[in-house]
């Protein structure tokens, strides 16, 4: 079986290239979700985001900040849930490997960002666990245009992984709203209000619930969706995205 392999793989390489989908040079397959090693390890590709951050909503700050801190956003918005945490900043190649997985079926890359929010996930669920993950639902438009929904896809995956319950029918998205990119805050919070609804069967029993979507900015739209869950019993919401965007993205 093997030689057979081997000797079918020239050609199979032809077919498909194992190149690396971000520079185009060096090699890079399927395992690696085409991203080579060099641009995986270039300085400005994956930035992690690192303390000091606010303790709510996560926000990165840069400096010597050794006290537990509320930013202003979460000071002024309030938000539902308990935390939100995010494995890396959205800028460089996480940025763009999102954007190409959303928007342009680019769907290789799934397993590299599911890695990056597992692998920072996963130590704090087993400190502080959870009884069930959830995504933050797409609408059905919008998920028939692009073909799936990437919180799905990260929230079963980080399920499999901590072998925590994953629900992907606790919630629905009933107004299909505007992206949130490039809208102001107040704006962000107009359109998302009353967009989601809570659809399971039976109502939570005090579940310590844990959101996942790709990218969190301000945050609003995971506050609308825990905002549903707590009114239907939920004991407590946290939230888990890939990546984190600065407050002006």
């Amino acid at each position: 079986m093997n030689a057979r392999r081997n000797i079918f793989e020239p050609l199979l390489r032809l077919v498909f290239p194992r190149v690396c989908e971000i520079c185009n040079e060096r090699e890079a397959g399927p395992a690696d979700s085409f991203i080579c090693e060099h641009c995986r390890k270039h300085p400005r590709a994956i930035k992690r985001v690192r303390p000091p951050i606010c303790k709510i909503c996560g926000l990165w700050y840069e400096g010597a900040i050794t006290t537990e801190f509320e930013c202003r956003n979460c000071f002024d918005l309030e938000l539902e849930f308990t935390s939100a945490r995010a494995a890396v900043e959205y800028a460089g190649l996480v940025k763009e490997v999102i954007h190409r997985f959303k928007y342009g079926r680019n769907e290789w890359f799934e397993p590299f960002l599911a890695e990056l929010l597992i692998e920072s996930a996963l130590p704090e669920l087993r400190f502080e666990p959870v009884d069930l993950i959830a995504p933050i639902p797409l609408h059905p438009k919008k998920q028939r245009t692009r073909g799936f929904n990437q919180a799905e896809r990260f929230a079963s995956r980080l399920a499999a992984a901590s072998q925590i319950p994953c629900d992907l029918t606790l919630l629905e998205r009933v107004r299909d709203t505007d992206p949130q990119a490039g809208l102001d805050r107040d704006d962000r919070i107009a359109n998302v209000k009353n967009a989601f609804r809570y659809i399971a069967e039976q109502k939570l029993k005090g579940q310590r619930v844990l959101l996942i979507d790709d990218v969190l900015t301000t945050g609003v739209t995971a506050s609308s969706c825990a905002k549903e869950l707590l009114k239907n019993g939920a004991g407590e919401v946290r939230v888990w995205t890939v990546a984190r965007g600065g407050l002006s993205q």
